[in-house]
């Protein structure tokens, strides 16, 4: 499987989209530090949303046109499954 997340700071301003295929992998090394840059820089740490898929090529994809979309409407998206923002790492780490 191969997943495309959305990760939020404490307090919701700053978000980060990624794709990986082990997320339980990557919400830990986010988590702990371990990657240098944007999520470590500003503690973007919380698991608001993700989508599986089964093909790599159409994780890209989703990634790549998560990422030119609006924030308002990236918002949108979290809030139709996490209306609350919740971070649900703890199902994976």
């Amino acid at each position: 499987m191969y997943y495309v997340y959305i990760l939020a700071s404490k307090a919701n301003a700053m978000i980060y989209i990624g794709v990986t295929n082990n997320l339980s992998r990557r919400l830990r090394e986010h988590k702990n530090g371990e990657i240098d840059g944007f999520t470590k820089t500003y503690g973007i740490h919380k698991l608001v949303f993700f989508e599986e898929f089964t093909d790599i090529n159409d994780a890209i994809a989703c990634e790549k046109r998560l990422k030119n979309w609006t924030r308002a409407k990236k918002n949108a998206l979290v809030e139709s499954k996490n209306p609350n923002w919740d971070d649900w790492s703890d199902g994976f780490i």
